[in-house]
């Protein structure tokens, strides 16, 4: 059966680095009519430019670092209770280069992006990886996280063609233009048409640009 959920408009971002996918996502919910708002920014680590534009935008911030924990599992009920904390109806993976756990991915949808055309090449180096196949094309994937490692229901994905002086840097500062954008405009539309998710299946709106009822 499928789960439909209407809006999701309030979200808690997660990085690791830079946060250029967050400063995207910043950038398009500053127009209320994106209709969704950043109301948080996570990280497993300090002192990163994720958190400083998240400060510069007046977002509120928290870190809960893995090694500040017992066990893994004890990590994974930390940070769960820290996004729950700003009821989020979307969590965004930008960046964030933790696998979270059951206690997350149980209570709130999460998003995530990843530099190959999933199922091929997943995992750290997918842009690596698909040089090294020697692919012709490539791309981004959005998909909703679950329990494996990209492993989750795929929402949209774009194509990126591999260029024959292209390195590992080169792509995949192409790759991250492209992620960007799909990134800003999927949760753009499932803020402001919800979505459905059947097994594999994820689909935005009911199709026709309006909600479904």
């Amino acid at each position: 059966m499928g789960v439909r959920v209407s809006k999701a408009g309030r979200l808690v971002v997660l990085v690791s680095g830079s946060g250029t996918n967050l400063q995207a996502l910043l950038d398009a919910s500053a127009d209320p009519a994106y209709g969704a708002e950043v109301v948080a920014v996570g990280a497993d680590r300090d002192g990163i430019e994720g958190l400083a534009r998240a400060t510069r935008a007046g977002v509120p911030t928290f870190v809960e670092k893995l090694g500040d924990h017992p066990t893994r599992a004890e990590w994974d009920e930390a940070i769960a209770a820290r996004i729950s904390s700003y009821e989020p109806d979307l969590v965004v993976s930008a960046g964030f280069m933790k696998i979270l756990g059951a206690p997350t991915l149980g209570a709130h949808p999460v998003l995530n992006t990843h530099p190959a055309l999933l199922p091929s090449f997943p995992g750290a180096h997918g842009v690596r990886d698909a040089l090294a196949h020697g692919v012709k094309v490539t791309g981004c994937t959005v998909m909703l996280a679950d329990a494996g490692v990209d492993s989750g229901p795929i929402i949209a994905q774009e194509a990126v063609p591999v260029l024959p002086d292209d390195d590992e840097a080169v792509l995949h500062e192409r790759i991250k233009v492209v992620e960007r954008r799909l990134l800003v405009e999927i949760v753009g539309r499932m803020a402001r048409e919800g979505w459905t998710v059947s097994g594999r299946t994820v689909r935005i709106g009911n199709g026709t640009g309006e909600e479904s009822k």
